[in-house]
């Protein structure tokens, strides 16, 4: 497995002027085929295109296990007002809850199952740790989607991740289909890096999180990226799991059908990439959006 050294910011966000995007410098698969479950193709798959879907991840069985942790978590009177728990913008119904592993015994041991933490290490070349965690809850009319970013951009920016070694498994409890929100992503964008205009404003994670205006391309950038990457989307069946590398170009639309959609999102970051200072923040975001601990999962 490999290491690295990452002191340098290599990549340089949150700016007074434009930057052209720019070659990542850092892999995308750190591991081999003999580090894990993904076979060599498989890999090279994901080294190309950003991102893998696994339909069937998890059995009909524990779907519905884990629908109805979904439906215990987002009805428990006793989360509302908690920090961790993101309602929507409009209609305050339950978006997101954040470092679910702390409120669910159930997916604090989905997150540590060889299914999942033997393919982050293989990924990610290292042992892993939770770099954040949460569920999400599109509902059926009111969903409001995400428009594109990057996950790594924000998290560098941010949360002071080093490098792009980090990679998120979105695990669906519901059907994705094309027209209910469905992640939208964006393959071999991840091999570019897209730098963003304008400072981080104070306790940007209290509107960024129902809404991102920070940290997200031009227009400009996104069409010039589209063109040339294409747009791929994330459906299939529940239970199926898409993992998806930290800098790929992903977002997603509002859900006006009647069809709601939800998900388990874990991210593992490498625990030879753990968090320093703020690159482009004046402080880091609270540890139930970006944990601190890095102590390996097992």
């Amino acid at each position: 497995m490999s290491t690295a050294t990452m002191t340098d910011d290599l990549y340089l966000t949150r700016l007074t002027e434009a930057k052209e995007p720019f070659a990542r410098e850092h892999p995308t698969v750190w591991g081999s085929a003999d580090d894990g479950p993904f076979d060599a193709d498989a890999l090279r798959d994901h080294d190309q295109r950003g991102f893998t879907i696994l339909p069937e991840f998890l059995t009909g069985e524990e779907v519905e296990i884990y629908r109805a942790e979904l439906d215990r978590l987002t009805s428990d009177p006793s989360l509302r007002g908690d920090e961790r728990v993101v309602t929507e913008r409009v209609s305050g119904e339950v978006r997101s809850i954040f470092a679910v592993q702390q409120l669910s015994e159930l997916i604090d041991r989905l997150s540590r199952d060889p299914r999942l933490l033997d393919r982050a290490r293989q990924l990610l070349g290292s042992d892993v740790y939770l770099h954040q965690t949460r569920i999400n809850y599109m509902p059926g009319f009111k969903g409001s989607g995400f428009y594109w970013h990057s996950d790594f951009e924000t998290w560098h920016a941010e949360d002071g991740m080093p490098a792009p070694r980090a990679v998120s498994c979105s695990i669906a409890l519901t059907p994705n289909f094309p027209y209910n929100g469905g992640l939208m992503v964006m393959p071999g964008s991840h091999r570019t890096f897209v730098p963003s205009l304008g400072e981080t404003p104070e306790d940007n994670h209290k509107s960024s999180l129902k809404e991102q205006k920070v940290g997200v391309p031009s227009e400009e950038v996104i069409t010039e990226m589209a063109h040339r990457h294409g747009i791929d989307q994330f459906t299939g069946p529940a239970g199926s799991a898409l993992w998806f590398d930290a800098n790929i170009m992903h977002g997603s639309g509002n859900n006006i059908t009647p069809f709601p959609r939800s998900n388990i999102f874990l991210v593992f970051n490498s625990v030879e990439n753990t968090l320093e200072t703020s690159y482009a923040a004046s402080a880091p975001r609270p540890d139930h959006i970006a944990h601190g601990d890095a102590q390996p999962l097992s």
